[in-house]
């Protein structure tokens, strides 16, 4: 049987850790990515696209929130 556990030879950081940190930041930067992406949107006048982009930036938004608060508890304890 392959021990498929957390090792992190490779980084130094655990692969929870590691995955956790990862999740955050790509929900923050696809927040970032879709500011743009609503700005088109808008400068086009297509409403309906500019409020789909809004509302995923607003879930990868709460994504990162959620993101940031598990680390934080996670590497405070």
């Amino acid at each position: 049987m392959t021990d498929t556990g957390e090792t992190g030879q490779t980084t130094g950081t655990k692969d929870k850790e590691y995955n956790l940190i990862w999740f955050t930041e790509a929900c923050l930067s696809n927040a970032l990515r879709l500011e743009t992406y609503i700005q088109d949107a808008e400068r086009d006048g297509d409403d309906e696209v500019a409020d789909l982009f809004r509302r995923a930036q607003a879930e990868s938004r709460k994504g990162a929130e959620q993101g940031k608060s598990l680390l934080q508890s996670r590497l405070s304890g």
